[in-house]
């Protein structure tokens, strides 16, 4: 089988999980687009549903189905949350780097009952790595005093800013940590620096993971 393939298999796994009437919140990447694509061939279904998302692709393509959307800011609950990774580890923990729409993912996790990541089995760890670097969303004015404050902190820290601000003006930090610092300091210490909006590290917040592989399908929960 492809990677794609797995992606598809677990989207086709959570699919299960999705009830009538209920709130679905959507983050982004390849497997949630599939998955978006197996709601919406049950038009049954589909029609009792509505959709939040974080992603501007992920509402292009609700739309784009003629799915219900609703605004994240008009919302306080969600039954349901699914959204991929570039890793997570035993605990759940989850590192999404790539988009930069961590802050916007977080909002939308914290809403729903159930946070579920998907993907291939490739993302599933025994401990988080440097592999993929911590993302930091930060207000301009602060830029240089956390990157100050970091490189302080964390001697062998490479600090990297990308070349953009995101769609609220902000600065997009990438932090990468060789060893990774114990998890639970971490994100406390980078989400209290002054300016931090917010960091791509998250912590504890899933409550369950999907994933296909060779060995199979597996649902995966916290083991703490």
């Amino acid at each position: 089988m492809t990677m794609a393939d797995y992606k598809m298999e677990a989207a086709e796994k959570a699919c299960q999980l999705i009830q009538a009437n209920q709130s679905i919140g959507l983050g982004d990447g390849t497997t949630i687009l599939y998955l978006v694509q197996l709601i919406a061939a049950d038009k049954a279904l589909a029609s009792t549903l509505s959709f939040a998302s974080s992603s501007t692709k992920t509402i292009h393509r609700l739309k784009e189905l003629d799915l219900t959307i609703q605004s994240l800011s008009d919302l306080n609950h969600l039954d349901l949350y699914f959204d991929g990774c570039d890793q997570f580890d035993q605990e759940l923990n989850a590192l999404k780097s790539g988009s930069g729409i961590h802050t916007m993912e977080k909002i939308a996790a914290s809403m729903a009952t159930e946070f579920i990541l998907l993907g291939d089995s490739t993302k599933y760890v025994a401990r988080l790595s440097h592999q993929y670097p911590i993302v930091v969303e930060i207000i301009p004015a602060a830029l240089a005093t956390i990157q100050a404050r970091l490189s302080g902190s964390y001697q062998a820290a490479r600090i990297n800013i990308r070349d953009h601000v995101n769609d609220r003006g902000n600065y997009l930090l990438e932090l990468t940590l060789d060893p990774l610092p114990e998890l639970k300091l971490l994100n406390t210490f980078i989400k209290m620096l002054p300016g931090v909006v917010d960091h791509s590290l998250f912590y504890h917040m899933a409550t369950k993971a999907i994933i296909a592989g060779p060995a199979g399908i597996k649902e995966i929960t916290p083991s703490v």
